[in-house]
């Protein structure tokens, strides 16, 4: 059965930095397209960003572009979403996520392999 595991999520101060870990034990890992999503209570899930399966295009939602960078390690089967400068407002459970070969990448549904998420929190 096909594991995604995530960690790094903790307790973080605003302005502060986290480091998310995404470990899979996907097959042929190099032919997913990953992502990674969040959400907070009371909310919907949401994109955050994703990569190609190459790992040479990334792409990001507005509210964390230039602040968040997502990056995988083929080699590893790890995917990892370094966040910067955070606010209280990213405040959620984040989840990474993966679907074989390419296509769209910004809904839950395009995705059909999950982690069980890691609960990141931002206090002001």
């Amino acid at each position: 059965q096909v594991q995604l595991v995530e960690s790094g999520g903790g307790l973080v101060q605003a302005g502060g930095s986290l480091r998310l870990s995404c470990l899979t034990s996907i097959q042929s890992f190099s032919l997913f397209t990953l992502g990674w999503f969040r959400q907070a209570p009371g909310k919907e899930r949401e994109f955050v960003g994703a990569i190609t399966m190459s790992g040479t295009t990334t792409k990001y939602a507005d509210s964390v572009k230039g602040r968040f960078t997502i990056s995988r390690d083929n080699a590893k089967n790890t995917m990892y979403l370094q966040m910067n400068s955070l606010k209280p407002e990213d405040t959620a459970i984040y989840y990474c996520a993966a679907r074989y070969l390419s296509g769209s990448y910004n809904r839950p549904q395009d995705y059909n392999r999950w982690g069980q998420g890691t609960q990141v929190t931002v206090s002001s």
